[in-house]
């Protein structure tokens, strides 16, 4: 076909509306959207592989494993369900009625999983990853669809659409953590069940928020004409009844198998995605497959990323040194808001700089290499402090675990809003929900290998000091070498997206 096939034509279908604070003033609604949202997730991260061990192992060092391995399945699930989410929006309900019915159902799981029953537990995760699965791909592709492909704002948009993620993962630990260990447990008997309660809370406010502010957007995420309907929805609801079982399942069997599994599952929506760019033309087919190179590199980020929910929270309870004298012991949960912080406090000036660096502004593949790197450099730190800074009690110091959560967030920075740009810009036009679930998909392949490393270090009794220090050891060499490959392929990965920036 000709090259005029390949030009996107977005530029010309995207709406006009009206700005606040330079941008489209819809993306604050799903600014705060998504701040709910967050506020539910981040609210339980940092709980449930604690609630694991304390209430289903009675606190044996033996159940972090264990806990380890759902925790990484439970949150590779999340992202894999955004692959069918992605798709059901394109092409059954629309995007915002996929929003709301994805909210309600999680809710409902959150608030299944504050019942202390193992049972009950997993079916709540279950029904938390199915309702997360038509929720979490959607929003963000709604957020492209706000600005034309040519619009030099499209990444800032995103970055601050990523601050309100980040500013609902600040209040989420801070508030959760305080109503565990302060107001309706201690420090040495957590109220676990609270933490899931109030989750569910904050998904209910994000289904009323984006209920009453969807009508800023327009026809954007509206049903395609004939799917307007209410018997396509109660056919949805009916499919996630019957998807339920199955990802319970999928939480209960091997963390091998399931990787397999997921792995599986990412070759068909990347055929897919190559069919549908080699049917409009070589460009679009060269988009697809850079952006399948980069979703590689994704995979490792995430792995190592993702020790903050599982491996680190073990480092932080048994082997960071949290006692602040009078000022009482520094609470675990409240570590998950440094960087929370970081990215609140680095995205407007990270922002402002890729604007102003215009033509010298990284490529998209250097930027995920960048990011890449600093996640490397957290696990640096932490191989140094395992090895040279460990105390006479077998604590290392406080600032060491703080310093990983910020330098982690710069590299996330530089490499998640980023992607989640990159997919809406190189995606057939066509398939830009689906491409994103692909994305979300490559983002739990790397969750559960998270789970399986993190479990690698605990063990079959718990975490050591030396435990740690040699996988975190080995988590360095592999993001700096991988980090780097990157930096050197670049250039051919430029090639092949054609101009886009």
């Amino acid at each position: 076909m000709s090259g005029a096939v390949d030009t996107p034509t977005q530029d010309a279908a995207t709406p006009e509306f009206p700005q606040m604070l330079g941008h489209p003033r819809p993306l604050w609604m799903l600014f705060m959207t998504e701040f709910w949202e967050r506020f539910a997730f981040y609210g339980i991260r940092w709980a449930l592989t604690l609630y694991v061990v304390a209430q289903f192992y009675q606190g044996s060092g033996a159940g972090e494993k264990p806990a380890n391995l759902i925790y990484g399945a439970y949150l590779a699930l999340v992202y894999a369900g955004a692959i069918f989410g992605g798709f059901i929006a394109d092409r059954v309900i629309g995007y915002q009625r996929s929003i709301l019915v994805g909210a309600v159902v999680m809710s409902i799981g959150l608030f299944m999983i504050a019942i202390p029953s193992q049972e009950i537990f997993r079916w709540g995760l279950a029904t938390v990853v199915v309702g997360n699965g038509l929720f979490k791909p959607n929003i963000s592709t709604m957020v492209g669809k706000l600005y034309a492909i040519s619009d030099e704002r499209r990444d800032s948009g995103f970055t601050i659409f990523y601050m309100g993620i980040n500013a609902g993962a600040l209040l989420a630990p801070l508030a959760t953590g305080w109503f565990a260990t302060s107001l309706f447990g201690s420090e040495a008997m957590p109220a676990y069940k609270v933490v899931f309660i109030a989750s569910g809370v904050g998904m209910l406010i994000s289904f009323v928020w984006f209920w009453f502010g969807r009508r800023g957007l327009g026809d954007i995420g509206i049903p395609h004409e004939g799917g307007a309907g209410h018997g396509r929805v109660a056919l949805v609801v009916l499919a996630m009844l019957v998807a339920i079982p199955v990802v319970y399942f999928l939480l209960s069997i091997d963390a091998n198998v399931l990787q397999w599994l997921l792995i599986a599952l990412l070759v068909g929506p990347a055929i897919m995605l190559l069919v549908e760019g080699a049917r409009i033309g070589k460009v679009a087919r060269d988009r697809v497959i850079a952006m399948l190179i980069i979703f590689a590199f994704n995979v490792l980020f995430w792995m190592f990323f993702e020790q903050a929910g599982s491996s680190f929270n073990f480092l932080a309870e048994k082997i960071v040194n949290r006692d602040f004298g009078s000022w009482g012991v520094f609470p675990v949960a409240w570590f998950q808001t440094i960087n929370s912080i970081a990215i609140i406090a680095i995205a407007p000036p990270l922002a402002w700089i890729w604007i102003r660096m215009r033509n010298a502004n990284p490529s998209i593949p250097r930027k995920f290499g960048l990011g890449l790197i600093f996640n490397a450099l957290a696990f640096l730190l932490l191989m140094v402090a395992l090895k040279s800074m460990v105390d006479a009690h077998g604590k290392i110091p406080f600032w060491t675990l703080s310093m990983v959560y910020v330098l982690q967030s710069v590299g996330e920075l530089c490499l998640s809003p980023i992607g989640l740009s990159m997919v809406t810009k190189l995606a057939p036009e066509r398939l830009v929900g689906f491409a994103m679930g692909a994305w979300f998909l490559s983002i739990a392949i790397g969750d559960n290998l998270s789970g399986i490393f993190a479990g690698l270090i605990s063990g079959e009794g718990g975490m050591t000091a030396a435990s740690a220090q040699h996988g975190y050891t080995l988590g360095f060499w592999i993001l700096a070498g991988f980090g780097a490959l990157l930096f050197l392929i670049a250039p051919l990965v430029n090639r092949l997206m054609h101009g886009v920036k």
